[in-house]
This record gives C-alpha cells, sequence and structure tokens, in this order.
C-alpha cells in the first residue's frame, strides 16, 4: 500500500494546485480522469453514459481542473484505482464485491481516495450491504446542509435536492466518514448522474436542474480533491 499511497498522494497534490487549494491557480498540470467503477453483480454500471463527460467539462471550466474529457472505467479490485482521486459507481440493481475487491476499495478510500455512489434507482438495498463489506464497522450518516460538500464553490443551504422523481422520497447525501474524513458520498433519491448527462437525454429535465446538477458534482470533485 506504501507505493499505492505514494502515486495517489501526487496525483491528488498535483491536481490540487490547479484548483488553487495552495493559491497557486496558474498552475497548469497534467491531465487526469474521473473514473467509473466497473462492478460485478449484473447491475447497469455503464448507466447515465454521457454523465462524467460532462462533469469532467464542467469542473474543468468552474473550477479550474484539468481532466481529460473521456472518463476512465476501472474495476474495484483493480491497481489501476489508486490513479483515480475520484471514482463514480451507479446503476439500478445488483452490485457485488469479492473480499479482494473490498478490501481494495478500502486500501483506496483509506489512502486519500473518494468513491461517489449515485442511486439510480433500485441501487439502495444492494449498495449498502457491499460497502459494509468495505467498512464493517462504518454506517452511512446523513449528513446535514452544513457540511462542507454542500459549500465548496456552489452552496446548497438546504443540502441535497431532486433531480428525478423516484417514489415520492426526499433527496438525501448519505456519507461514509473515516477518522473524520468522507470517504464515500452516496446520493440517494436524487440520480445527480442523470442530471449531468446532456440535455435532451431526459426532456422533461430543465436547464437549471442540469446546472444545478453540475455545480453540486463539481463541489463533490473539489472536495474530493481537497480532503
Amino acid at each position: 500500500m506504501g507505493k499505492n499511497k505514494s502515486i495517489f498522494a501526487s496525483i491528488v497534490l498535483t491536481i490540487a494546485l490547479s484548483i488553487g487549494v495552495f493559491g497557486l491557480t496558474a498552475f497548469a498540470p497534467p491531465s487526469y480522469k474521473l473514473a467509473r467503477l466497473k462492478y460485478n453483480g449484473g447491475g447497469d454500471w455503464y448507466g447515465s453514459r454521457t454523465a462524467l463527460t460532462n462533469l469532467a467539462a464542467f469542473c474543468n471550466e468552474a473550477i479550474n481542473t484539468n481532466f481529460y474529457s473521456d472518463e476512465a472505467i476501472v474495476e474495484p479490485g483493480s491497481q489501476e484505482l489508486f490513479n483515480y482521486p475520484y471514482v463514480f459507481a451507479t446503476g439500478h440493481g445488483n452490485i457485488i464485491f469479492s473480499q479482494q475487491e473490498a478490501e481494495n476499495m478500502r486500501k483506496y478510500l483509506i489512502g486519500g481516495g473518494f468513491l461517489h455512489l449515485c442511486d439510480n434507482y433500485g441501487f439502495d438495498k444492494f449498495i449498502r450491504a457491499e460497502m459494509k463489506k468495505v467498512f464493517p464497522e462504518l454506517e452511512f450518516v446523513e449528513l446535514p446542509p452544513s457540511h462542507p460538500v454542500f459549500s465548496q464553490k456552489y452552496k446548497f443551504p438546504n443540502g441535497l435536492f431532486k433531480v428525478h422523481e423516484h417514489d415520492g422520497k426526499r433527496a438525501q447525501g448519505f456519507g461514509l466518514i473515516y477518522q473524520g474524513r468522507l470517504v464515500c458520498f452516496y446520493d440517494y433519491e436524487c440520480d445527480l448522474g442523470n442530471g449531468w448527462e446532456d440535455q435532451g437525454v431526459y426532456p422533461g429535465d430543465s436547464k437549471m436542474i442540469h446546472l444545478k446538477a453540475l455545480q453540486m458534482g463539481a463541489n463533490l470533485v473539489q472536495y474530493a480533491l481537497s480532503n
């Protein structure tokens, strides 16, 4: 883990410099990619197909990151996981982590990684059990509107909001907090990933919802790169 942690820390530091964490906004680092988690179990890990490309473009413009426009695809048990400071996982159905994958995910998150889980609907009953394999000692907690993820560049004083209506429940932002750091953010009954997709994929979505979703995504990326 020592080598992986060192490489990962270097990547995070380099990107952090580009968003002005240390006041060096003119610094132009090499580009990196936002990553999508390709998991086993039969769920549609590939959902919200245009989400990460749009989020990368928005972050490059809004918070001065330097992401490549195309997404990376990474498996939970791969050493490649440590190349990405922000990993996104979504879907409607089943997700399964093997013991080796769960251990690798734990090392990644403890070492400074950040996992964003997005409930595309029907994801909840599966992902909670699998994250228990990763952090058996932790429980998802609802994050209050005062949490820093809601007040990075963009302010969301009421916390998470609805992008798509699923079954009448309110949108909630949950987190796994390890030794005081948020390592995993879970948007439930919100569907941020759908909100990032190309305008027109969901004809009923307004431009305002699309923009709010991208702004919240930028907040998550900014938080992940600076904590």
